[in-house]
């Protein structure tokens, strides 16, 4: 600048009049350069500063990952979550012009409570300088669909009450669907700029489809999957397969298609797609070169920017579909996973040893002292018809019955049965139960021996006796003569 505002100054000397070229101080006129040129450096320099107030609004449902993305964004790594609406920030800088601004961050709460402070975020006058991030847990993929349809509600609610003039909003919508159809693909050269067209391929725009931008918004739309480092794990806890994956991705696609938005799948704990984040943020707000394509190989780490994309593009996700349909709900496909009830168990916590060690002495001197020798078998034992004990009744009856002094061979007959009429009826010996298979009283099985049978038995063997007795005497009387 400062040698082209030289040499017009000197050709404007040299065209005039003689007399004025010899009148004139050189020193003055090398002034009247230096100042020229001082001057058109520093209003050079002030229109080409960055400019300020630019916003960054962030919704998404609670624990989506709004505020953790925005502080690694900024760079640091301790931070304090808020409540209602957080501010933070971060950093950009021209490394061509050496300057430096500040992009704010407005993180909205995931309660919808708090959606009316969009307002002190987004003011009427700072919608022009505001894009709209949304947030979709990929841990949660069930609730992605209903999320951004949500979001996407409260910031048309918003932006419809802050009653912008129409004119205003259609040249904001213009705006929109000009930078989507002219987005181009990063060259293939070393500096990655897009491909330049020729003048009449720049002033033919290609026609949008049918459920591109159908819902305009007139700020720029980007969504941001959180979490995707969770993909794995939904593999194998919920059975997920590729075409699971591709279907979520061709409906989150064919919502950005309507709000012309932009897509990247990020992960925070692996750092990815941070850096394509930062630079396609400052690239839409401040107009800095984006040289980065589109990434749609890589199922964690994809992204689309807002242009690109169209329903010929999300077709070809469909072709590796084999059990589910492209026309399938969405609800009906990723369902939610049944809640598992979770069983607190009772903290079981362990006294202190010495507490322990003075009950257990306490429950010993409560016991009495155990005697050496056998343990004495204490129990009851119920009465059993057992060989020991029917010789034990057995032994008593032979004892009761034995002959004593004074007592004849009737009298010991009739102990003997007298002892038997005093047993219990029903207590079985040794052989036959419920009865004693002695000898002189059999009898068959199930009978009962009545008292007029002992009666008789005990007449019978009186008599028998008695004849005995008498025969003998006879017989002495008869020897006696002849002797």
């Amino acid at each position: 600048m400062a040698t082209t505002g030289r040499s017009a100054l000197l050709s404007s000397t040299s065209a005039g009049p003689k007399s004025t070229l010899e009148s004139s101080n050189p020193d003055e006129e090398d002034g009247q350069n230096l100042w020229s040129t001082i001057l058109s450096e520093v209003s050079t320099h002030s229109r080409s500063k960055l400019p300020s107030g630019k916003n960054v609004l962030v919704m998404g449902e609670v624990g989506s990952g709004k505020t953790t993305l925005v502080a690694k964004l900024q760079g640091i790594e301790e931070y304090m979550k808020g409540r209602g609406l957080e501010y933070l920030y971060f950093s950009v800088h021209d490394d061509d012009i050496d300057d430096y601004t500040r992009c704010n961050a407005w993180v909205l709460d995931g309660d919808l409570y708090h959606k009316g402070l969009q307002g002190v975020a987004v003011p009427v006058g700072s919608i022009e300088d505001t894009l709209l991030l949304i947030t979709v847990d990929m841990s949660r993929p069930w609730n992605a669909l209903d999320s951004l349809q949500k979001w996407a509600a409260v910031a048309r609610e918003h932006i419809d009450k802050l009653r912008i003039a129409p004119e205003k909003l259609r040249e904001l919508e213009h705006k929109i669907v000009k930078q989507f159809q002219e987005y181009a693909e990063p060259g293939s050269g070393e500096d990655g700029t897009p491909q330049r067209r020729s003048d009449e391929e720049e002033g033919v725009l290609l026609p949008l489809g049918d459920n591109t931008l159908t819902h305009n918004l007139g700020i720029p739309v980007v969504v941001v999957c959180t979490k995707c480092d969770a993909i794995s794990t939904l593999e194998k806890e919920h059975d997920y397969r590729d075409e699971h994956l591709d279907f979520i991705q061709s409906h989150i696609r064919h919502f950005c298609l309507q709000y012309g938005a932009s897509l990247l799948y990020t992960s925070v704990k692996e750092m990815k797609n941070l850096d394509v984040l930062y630079k396609y943020l400052v690239h839409r707000l401040y107009g800095f070169p984006f040289r980065c394509p589109a990434q749609v190989v890589e199922r964690d780490a994809v992204f689309i920017p807002s242009g690109w994309d169209n329903e010929k593009k999300i077709a070809i996700l469909h072709e590796n579909f084999q059990a589910l349909k492209a026309d399938d709900g969405y609800e009906d496909v990723i369902v939610k996973p049944p809640v598992r009830k979770i069983v607190h168990e009772k903290e079981i916590q362990a006294e202190d040893d010495q507490v322990f060690l003075v009950k257990l002495q306490s429950l010993l001197a409560k016991q009495p002292a155990v005697t050496a020798g056998r343990p004495v078998d204490t129990t009851s034992r119920a009465p059993t018809g057992s060989p020991r004990t029917s010789n034990r009744s057995a032994a008593a009856n032979v004892a009761n019955a034995m002959p004593q002094s004074g007592q004849t061979s009737e009298g010991v007959l009739a102990n003997f049965f007298n002892s038997l009429l005093t047993k219990k009826a029903g207590t079985g010996g040794p052989g036959t139960p419920g009865g004693n298979n002695t000898p002189g009283t059999v009898r068959k099985s199930g009978s009962k021996l009545g008292l007029s049978d002992v009666q008789a038995e005990l007449d019978r063997i009186s008599n028998r006796e008695t004849d005995s007795d008498l025969s003998n005497a006879n017989d002495a009387a008869t020897d006696g003569p002849d002797t």
